[in-house]
């Protein structure tokens, strides 16, 4: 009976984890350049003595999805879409070097371009800063020119694409980075200007999902309901021999 018992609850922590990262995946299903997160279900055998044949199923995040999300034509010069495999390189909280395809640039009031979470855009020789009343232009290959007035425009810097050959990780502060370290820039990296790169995550998939993972959660629930009503059941007919 505790076999049973385990079992079912083994599957409804892990349906409920399931369903966390499915909610999370769908809070994002607009933000500009997120990556779905990926779901799977694997089986642990029980060490012990007389637990040789118990397995218990639980929900592992194997990584995310690499499909690339719906490209978005917006005007903004600020905002870059980046082509291919090619992912921008800026530095996290925690000062290491962290990549995104999330491409929604702005300038900070020191003229600095960064993410829309304040985050340093990184550059080939470092951290790009505009000039005040500048007009800003990004080309293909990630080149940042400024153009002040009547000036002639001036290169200021480029932005820093990496074309990472292995999967990256993703931390817990969104971002992703190099399984080895800060990975080398690419030159021949493209990206897509006034334009941004939507979510991944589709929509109808995730709900669809969802309501398959409730489902799930109610078939285990009522597994240990039907094993809390065999236990009673058991109990009253040994119960008479046993004096109770």
């Amino acid at each position: 009976m505790d076999r049973l018992i385990y079992l079912s609850m083994a599957g409804a922590k892990a349906t409920m984890q399931r369903q966390d990262v499915l909610a999370h995946n769908l809070a994002n299903v607009s933000t500009a350049g997120f990556r779905a997160e990926l779901q799977a279900f694997r089986a642990v055998p029980v060490l012990g003595d007389g637990a040789s044949t118990r397995v218990y199923a639980l929900e592992s995040t194997p990584g995310h999805s690499d499909e690339a999300g719906p490209m978005q034509t917006t005007g903004r010069a600020l905002d870059v879409a980046m082509k291919g495999n090619a992912w921008l390189a800026v530095q996290a909280l925690d000062g290491t070097e962290a990549y995104t395809r999330a491409g929604a640039l702005e300038l900070d009031p020191e003229g600095n371009l960064v993410t829309p979470g304040g985050l340093p855009v990184q550059g080939e020789g470092g951290p790009i800063t505009v000039p005040a009343g500048a007009t800003v232009d990004i080309a293909g290959d990630g080149t940042v020119t400024a153009k002040v007035g009547n000036a002639q425009p001036q290169q200021v810097g480029r932005l820093k694409l990496v074309s990472p050959e292995a999967a990256l990780n993703r931390g817990a502060d969104g971002l992703f980075r190099g399984a080895d370290g800060d990975l080398p820039g690419d030159p021949n990296a493209r990206l897509q200007a006034g334009a941004l790169e939507g979510s991944n995550v589709s929509a109808v998939e995730t709900m669809v999902a969802m309501i398959a993972a409730a489902r799930q959660f109610e078939q285990q629930m009522q597994s240990l309901k039907g094993a809390e009503q065999r236990d009673q059941a058991g109990q009253k007919l040994l119960g008479p021999s046993m004096g109770v």
